[in-house]
């Protein structure tokens, strides 16, 4: 039997660009950033002078639902949902519209669901009441909460004053559950939260299923973001935070910026999509997600973007003729020595570019470059890179399916966006970055992803 091919049909963006695919499309092409001014808590003095925030405010015109008992659950949802499950479910809904998937078109049992995330914060505003009633008493009913706060108060007085289902609103597994509900899926559902590697967790995953004969349909997607409050601190705290612009890979580059969003896609398999007569978009070919840290808690990103690279390399070579360029590749790497040279042989020159994590921090660029580098170095003409975090910061999972999406876009428009931001390129970083007059997208590419946390992640894309 051959195998199960999976094709992408339908994308949806609640991005710092725009909800809208071509929107999103347009603003990246004409190199328009979605990194604006952002003053949070209405505190000029606080550190952080840019931000990306998306334009979605939650309104119920914003999910692209059709289907009017899908407005009326929505609208009945919305307040067990925190500004990131919100987007999630938007994003879904705007990629299942663009797929032509509809309520009650599929068999709800060939439908599943695998989608990543940041860790989900709870708001002050939830809270307060009860932080307030467990301070102290001269002061709790005014505006100001005593720095002295009693534990011993909050199983009488703190928990009465908290909202019976507010933990709803902040559960990591709540964007694929409300997905699931909304649209009668029935298939297997995941979540992950991997942060910034999330993307190809779940698209890996979703590629895995729906190859096994499991599902037809999976919907795959990330959301996250840095914009809660108590994220922002912190962000503050722990990364290389610019105050400017994020510039990835430039030799000027300090840090990178803060935004939020989220991102889905529609996977099918392909012969399941040629008979709906849908539009495809590109083929997954492979996904690859691994972690590396030693004892002293040290991560090694150069060392685990390498190996993922190489692994959907790999996982192309072996699993498909077109993309390896020869017939009868052996589908068993045991029977085959030295196959990360035999994959460089063949492979190298196939991948028309790479979508780089791009982080715009000093160590982190400097590792991916030269994990790039070590696989890409030696090949003929040199591999071109895209970096687009200067359009939307680092939105947390969100982030790597936005990036995702883009070259899913250049690949089908046969047209790169600019990588903007970058202007100095850094002897430390020997990458070539992509100029769109210049070089072609290719028929292929491969998108990574890093967390802080010793993650990376990888997706090898094909033309379909």
């Amino acid at each position: 039997m051959s195998r199960r091919r999976v094709v992408v049909t339908g994308i949806g963006v609640i991005s710092p660009l725009s909800i809208s695919v071509d929107g999103f499309w347009e603003s990246l092409n004409s190199g328009r950033s979605g990194v604006r001014p952002y003053v949070p808590f209405r505190c000029s003095g606080f550190p952080l002078s840019v931000a990306a925030p998306a334009f979605f405010c939650g309104d119920i015109d914003e999910f692209g639902i059709v289907d009017s008992s899908q407005r009326r659950a929505i609208k009945k949802g919305l307040k067990l949902m925190s500004r990131e499950i919100q987007m999630a479910v938007a994003a879904s809904s705007h990629a299942l519209n663009h797929a032509e998937i509809f309520v009650g078109q599929l068999s709800p049992e060939r439908v599943g669901i695998s989608f990543g995330s940041d860790y989900i914060l709870t708001t002050v505003e939830d809270v307060i009441d009860a932080i307030r009633a467990c301070s102290d008493s001269a002061k709790r009913e005014s505006d100001s909460i005593s720095s002295q706060f009693d534990f011993r108060r909050w199983g009488n007085a703190g928990l009465s004053k908290m909202q019976p289902l507010w933990q709803l609103k902040y559960l990591p597994n709540m964007p694929a559950s409300h997905i699931a509900i909304l649209n009668n899926f029935h298939g297997p559902s995941n979540s992950i939260t991997l942060r910034e590697a999330s993307v190809g967790a779940v698209v890996g995953e979703s590629v895995s299923i729906i190859a096994s004969g499991r599902t037809d349909v999976m919907i795959a997607g990330t959301t996250g973001g840095w914009l809660h409050p108590c994220k922002l601190i912190s962000a503050l705290l722990n990364e290389e935070i610019s105050n400017t612009v994020c510039c990835p890979f430039d030799l000027n580059r300090n840090g990178t910026t803060l935004g939020d969003g989220a991102a889905a896609i529609v996977l099918e398999e392909r012969e399941h999509a040629e008979k709906r007569g849908v539009k495809i978009w590109c083929e997954i070919v492979a996904g690859s997600c691994k972690m590396r840290r030693n004892e002293k808690n040290t991560d090694y990103k150069r060392e685990v973007t390498r190996t993922v690279i190489l692994d959907v390399l790999r996982y192309g070579v072996l699993r498909d003729e077109n993309f390896a360029g020869r017939k009868n590749i052996k589908n068993n790497i045991d029977n085959i020595d030295n196959i990360n040279e035999i994959v460089k042989e063949i492979a190298l020159d196939r991948v028309g570019h790479i979508n780089a994590h791009g982080l715009g921090s000093r160590d982190s660029d400097k590792a991916e470059a030269m994990a790039i580098n070590d696989i890409f170095g030696n090949r003929k003409e040199p591999i071109p890179v895209v970096a687009a975090k200067g359009f939307w910061g680092n939105a947390g999972a969100g982030t790597g399916m936005f990036e995702l999406i883009a070259s899913i876009m250049s690949l089908k428009s046969q047209k790169f966006f600019p990588s903007i931001n970058y202007s100095t390129p850094d002897p430390e970083c020997p990458i070539m970055i992509a100029d769109p007059n210049i070089h072609s997208p290719g028929n292929s590419f491969i998108k990574v992803a890093i967390n802080p946390q010793g993650h990376a992640s990888a997706l090898l894309v094909k033309s379909e």
